[in-house]
């Protein structure tokens, strides 16, 4: 079964060999002659402004053409000074950093203390419409204390504060965005990043181009490629097809069989790494979609836990290095602990009693939403079919797909998360469990040791209160964790690149060979 949905998806050998002869006499339409890296995914931000999207595409631009204040290396994992110089703890609630001097918005503008209270006050009020709230929702306040220095106040310890203002905490120019709005700055937006955004095309791409006047001493050097572009192609054969014929540089995501297809194509690299990202299945425990939900049923959600054959699905759909998850976060993530929690082997038979016990002998009919990897929906609806489970598929674009699941619309969300790329697991456990907008169950018990895990000073404290909550999470099957995402990257012979676990392509420390 699952062989035969994934080799529905995949361009044929004979549309391969066509693409390949194609390739050999087609010009270049990007790439090292033009100094122009072209890279394409699926989707695309619905608003280019970091705080104004969850999607990974938006989190990709951010990194290029944004800076944060601390810079975490990838391969060490230390902190370095980026935007801020320097930090200090004042109390547990109270951090300080020491502002960079000398460097300079796209615009011209230059860094102040100033933009860094502005970004930060900002996105933390209702006006703002910050579609990463769980991202910023630990502090409190930021104030200026003089010409080189800011303060941000915290609404409770948190241990992780220094891991978030290395990710999805970007800084603004405040003087720009007063003048323009979220909408101005949507469609000419400014950063400090090493790359600038010179365009913005809605359902087409984003151009960006190398910022010359980039600050130096960082631990980002100014980029070797003159040039990004960022295009929007849904279908994957046909970026398979660009990316062969030379009309773009590079793309990722892209399916098990495809990649092993084109590791047989000339002048194409392909590489596989697994991602901090994880799929999950999230249910409707309150019956907010359907008054007379099944999946109150505790029994129920454990039925369909047991239904799906978790690893077949790592083995002949994913691959890649993917592994099945058993607890809701990334196992490399801090606090991430599975030790303990329920584990849920595939079991159709103890799937059927379960269904039977809760009075639904014959199944049930019910509803299913995804927004990426469809062949993967459909491999979870043929599992829940056998055991009498008839789900329907509503395949939606990301931003459709969480405003319904926010809005109480969806009873099963297949959906993923690659934690902003914070390697800790309050940015996922909490984000779906924590009371938040994407909290389907709203457990008080869940809520009390997540807030719990996040404030604990001692890291073992904090390990022991994660562990509850990712026990219960389990114990209670109020989502099903599916398993770990593999990232296959193709792209252009032409190009040095190298992937990362935090699933963020670095296109600034790219080059040309």
């Amino acid at each position: 079964m699952l062989r035969q949905t994934f080799a529905a998806s995949s361009l044929t050998a004979g549309a391969l060999a066509a693409l390949l002869l194609a390739g050999t006499a087609a010009p270049a339409l990007a790439g090292k002659a033009n100094d122009t890296l072209v890279y394409a995914s699926d989707s695309e931000p619905e608003n280019v402004s970091p705080y104004h999207n969850s999607a990974r595409e938006g989190v990709i631009l951010a990194r290029n053409a944004w800076d944060t204040l601390i810079y975490r290396d990838p391969a060490t994992g230390q902190y370095q000074p980026m935007l801020a110089t320097a930090w200090k703890w004042v109390d547990p609630v109270t951090l300080e950093l020491t502002i960079r001097e000398g460097v300079t918005f796209h615009n011209g503008d230059a860094l102040t203390p100033e933009d860094v209270a502005f970004t930060f006050n900002y996105v933390l009020t209702p006006e703002a419409r910050t579609v990463t709230k769980q991202n910023v929702d630990w502090m409190k306040s930021t104030e200026v204390v003089d010409a080189h220095t800011v303060r941000i106040h915290l609404k409770a310890p948190f241990p992780a504060a220094l891991e978030y203002l290395a990710g999805p905490t970007p800084i603004f120019p405040a003087a720009y965005f007063k003048k323009v709005g979220l909408d101005g700055f949507a469609k000419a937006p400014v950063g400090t990043g090493p790359y600038r955004i010179v365009s913005v095309d809605s359902g087409r791409g984003v151009k960006l181009e190398r910022f010359e006047k980039y600050w130096t001493g960082g631990p980002i050097a100014k980029p070797k490629i003159g040039k990004l572009e960022f295009r929007v192609i849904p279908d994957g054969d046909s970026r398979m097809a660009e990316l062969v014929t030379g009309g773009i540089d590079w793309i990722w995501r892209v399916p098990g069989d495809q990649a092993d297809q084109l590791r047989t194509a000339p002048g194409v690299t392909v590489l596989s790494a697994e991602t901090m990202r994880v799929g999950f299945l999230q249910f409707d425990v309150a019956g907010r979609a359907t008054e007379k939900s099944p999946l109150k049923d505790k029994r129920v959600r454990q039925a369909i836990s047991y239904a799906i054959d978790r690893q077949a699905m790592v083995d002949n759909l994913v691959r890649g290095g993917a592994r099945v998850m058993n607890v809701l976060c990334f196992v490399g993530q801090f606090g991430c602990v599975d030790e303990g929690a329920q584990r849920y082997a595939y079991d159709p038979a103890k799937a059927k009693a379960l269904l039977k016990e809760a009075g639904y002998p014959d199944g049930f009919e019910i509803d299913l939403a995804a927004y990426r990897e469809r062949e993967y929906a459909e491999a979870v609806i043929g599992y829940l079919r056998a055991v009498g489970i008839k789900a329907r598929l509503n395949y939606l674009r990301y931003a459709a797909f969480r405003d319904a699941l926010r809005g109480g619309k969806v009873s099963i969300g297949f959906q993923t998360w690659g934690s902003f790329s914070v390697n800790d697991v309050s940015a996922f456990t909490g984000v779906y469990f924590r009371g938040g907008d994407e909290d389907l169950t709203k457990d008080p018990a869940t809520i009390a040791a997540l807030q719990a895990g996040d404030t604990a000073g001692d890291p073992e404290g904090r390990k022991a209160k994660y562990r509850e909550a990712l026990s219960r999470i389990a114990g209670e099957a109020y989502a099903l964790p599916m398993f770990s995402y593999p990232s296959n990257y193709a792209f252009t012979q032409d190009l040095n690149f190298t992937a990362q676990p935090d699933e963020v392509p670095r296109f600034y420390a790219a080059s040309w060979k």
